[in-house]
């Protein structure tokens, strides 16, 4: 047997063994499972995208807490992803279903609790998914529009904005839709694209820049630009610094990609939690690498804040490369932060599919195109929902940091709460776990992973501008608030009749055919009895 023929046989065995244990689970294999554990990598790796979150979110670094805080809080926030990263992959080494959070609470809780936290879990991550998508493809409007400024007479509005997200959500919705074996390439490109081409970027900055800023004044200057009094005054310094790690926060958000691709993944006990894993570690590096480019490369502080362009990083690159060169290098920027966006809205529908293959959502969702293999209408679902979240940015100037504090809260208290489960109810989960395994490291980790997840909840659901007006007001409480309303409302009202957690589709289907074959025996002797 040649060598070929022999990896065929072992890929072959590998997904015959994955499709039994998604049948263990309930579930037939829909998806098309093509995708390596390099590739699993690197849509988690895309989402999270480091440039797209550092470039589009660098204003709010500067002017909350400024350099010292953006140093120091990214690597604080590395860390104690990291924690939330491995009780994630974990569980997800145990059950490796599209479904991910809202899945693992049903499957982790006790019998009579499993609905109700099935329910809970799949609505914050629901609302998580389409948000951190308006995150990244409004962020990415935005740079679109300041850069269209640079030599020309565009004057960006919210309006024209909007316009511009739209087009770039069709343009992520049509290569979802019909570009289904293309993202596998798609896929690899951004993984150069955000290793080589973003530690590419890092190093040229920092060779071109005609003057470099002191280690004292990269991780020490402190800078308070949040109002007049700034909340330094009002408040304290530490106030501003804990709200100052939303730039990192969001950024590292993002790897449940890995798990909701888990149904397409080859070996997805080992593959999805190495991608879960390794995504934050490398992004980690990388963001830490690209950020401290651009902070040692000001040249003008006051200019980079209070820049004519609006967009602190264009600031440095025109200052380091002039128009031109900074152009080119945007073009570079806004390449990733577009497949970031694409690769968002594939993760999102996974989600969305397999929350409509169980009951949570209309059963029109839960289609997968027969020929393109694809989940289209979630597709066009996700990007609908992250069109309208959007939308208050026309009258409010604070809309776009709501959408990330909205995106990373959602997300993350829907990644802890499967977490708090198994630690709260260990049982099933010994009983369950895959290759991937903490031992006895699963109980810390998972306890500091939960307690993490509660303070940046807390925290993002501060106010960062005073004074407090219509416009500066933190919308992400009123959110968040919306969300738990709609979710308990829901719940104790009527979801709690007939919502059962995640469904058994084989059995169900086999019923199906065992209730159609009775109706045919039915009928026949019906008419045996007649002709009698």
């Amino acid at each position: 047997m040649s060598s070929m023929a022999r990896r065929l046989s072992v890929t072959d065995a590998t997904d015959a063994a994955d499709e039994n244990r998604l049948a263990d689970w309930g579930y037939k294999q829909e998806l098309k499972r093509d995708w390596s554990v390099l590739q699993n990598f690197g849509v988690s790796f895309s989402i999270i995208s480091v440039v797209t979150g550092l470039t589009t979110l660098f204003s709010y670094g500067l002017t909350t807490g400024g350099p010292a805080v953006m140093a120091s809080g990214w690597i604080c926030v590395s860390f104690f992803t990291l924690f939330v990263g491995l009780s994630m992959a974990e569980i997800v080494s145990a059950i490796p279903t599209s479904g991910g959070p809202y899945f693992w609470a049903a499957k982790l809780a006790p019998d009579h609790l499993a609905p109700f936290f099935s329910w809970v879990t799949g609505w914050f991550n629901f609302v998580g998914q389409f948000a951190v998508t308006t995150g990244i493809s409004f962020g990415l409007a935005g740079l679109i529009s300041t850069a269209a400024t640079v030599k020309t007479s565009y004057e960006p509005t919210p309006a024209k904005v909007i316009g511009i997200y739209a087009a770039i959500l069709v343009s992520h919705g049509l290569v979802n839709s019909f570009g289904v074996h293309a993202l596998r390439y798609l896929n690899n490109a951004s993984i150069v694209l955000h290793s080589l081409g973003v530690g590419a970027l890092a190093i040229a900055i920092l060779s071109k820049a005609p003057t470099h800023r002191s280690a004292s004044e990269v991780f020490g200057h402190f800078y308070d630009g949040t109002g007049d009094p700034g909340w330094s005054e009002r408040a304290s310094p530490a106030y501003v610094a804990i709200t100052g790690v939303l730039m990192s926060q969001f950024t590292i958000t993002g790897f449940d990609a890995s798990a909701h691709l888990s149904e397409e993944t080859h070996d997805a006990s080992w593959a999805a939690p190495i991608g879960v894993i390794m995504s934050i570690a490398c992004s980690s590096i990388f963001g830490f690498f690209y950020m401290l480019s651009l902070l040692f490369s000001i040249q003008d502080f006051d200019r980079t804040i209070n820049s004519d362009y609006e967009q602190p990083v264009l600031q440095i690159l025109v200052d380091v490369f002039g128009e031109n060169g900074a152009l080119v290098l945007m073009t570079l920027i806004m390449v990733c932060v577009w497949h970031c966006g694409l690769f968002s809205i594939t993760s999102n529908s996974r989600m969305m599919f397999a929350f409509s293959r169980d009951g949570a959502l209309p059963h029109f969702f839960d289609h997968v195109h027969p020929t393109l293999k694809s989940p289209i209408r979630t597709i066009w679902l996700a990007a609908t929902l992250s069109f309208i979240l959007a939308l208050p940015s026309l009258g409010s100037s604070v809309a776009y940091a709501a959408a990330t504090s909205i995106a990373t809260i959602g997300l993350y208290i829907s990644y802890a709460i499967p977490v708090l489960i198994a630690i709260i109810w260990p049982k099933k989960f010994k009983s369950m776990k895959g290759p991937f395994d903490l031992k006895v490291f699963s109980w810390p980790v998972g306890f500091i992973a939960c307690l993490w997840v509660a303070f940046i909840t807390i925290v993002f659901c501060l106010p960062t501008l005073n004074p407090v007006d219509s416009q500066s007001l933190n919308y992400t409480p009123v959110a968040v608030g919306i969300v738990i309303l709609f979710t308990f409302a829901t719940w104790f009202l009527w979801a709690h009749r007939w919502f059962t957690g995640p469904i058994n589709q084989i059995e169900l289907e086999q019923a199906g055919v065992s209730l159609e074959a009775q109706a045919l025996e039915e009928h026949a002797a019906d008419v045996t009895k007649k002709a009698e």
